[in-house]
């Protein structure tokens, strides 16, 4: 058991763990005593928990593997919070900014809730094409800058944007 220890240990990237977790699932005896080891230090093992669930809680990574990340943009109409505009949602890619302002609303803690986070308005500082357009944004709350992808209805100034984007008229 203690180079099982050992091994969980040395642990450091998620890819690691996923190795792991899949040596486990394949050998009997190593789950056997990946259980023994979560058991003695007090985790409630359940017959169907993965190979990789045990290793996550073993290393006290578990409730972190749940937290989502990344936002999920919801694709809802919304009025703008700079300009009152009332916003249709945009199908793919989800509308996430007005078109007629170009504003958006900060929402970064709660994926996908419009009022989450700072709650700062957006604006846009910079267009740039990789190969399609993107709109760079800072928030005027924190400062906190990032880029989304511009819709093809989308008023980009033509003094903002590089010279093979224009926006409709």
């Amino acid at each position: 058991m203690k180079t099982l220890e050992a091994r969980l240990a040395a642990l450091r990237t998620r890819g690691e763990i996923k190795d792991l977790a899949a040596e486990v699932e394949r050998d009997a005896a190593l789950r056997g005593e990946l259980v023994e080891l979560a058991t003695a230090r007090g985790l409630v093992v359940e017959p169907d928990d993965s190979a990789k669930r045990l290793v996550r809680a073993l290393l006290g990574r578990a409730d972190a593997a749940q937290v989502r990340k990344n936002p999920i943009h919801r694709d809802d109409a919304f009025t703008c919070a700079h300009c009152g505009a009332a916003v249709s949602p945009g199908g793919a890619p989800v509308r996430d900014h007005c078109p007629r302002c170009l504003r958006g609303l900060h929402v970064d803690v709660v994926p996908g809730d419009r009022a989450a986070s700072c709650g700062g308005v957006l604006d846009p500082i910079a267009f740039e094409r990789r190969p399609e357009v993107v709109i760079r944004y800072r928030c005027r709350r924190c400062a906190h800058s990032f880029v989304v992808r511009a819709h093809p209805d989308d008023r980009i100034p033509p003094s903002l944007c590089p010279s093979d984007v224009q926006g409709p008229a």
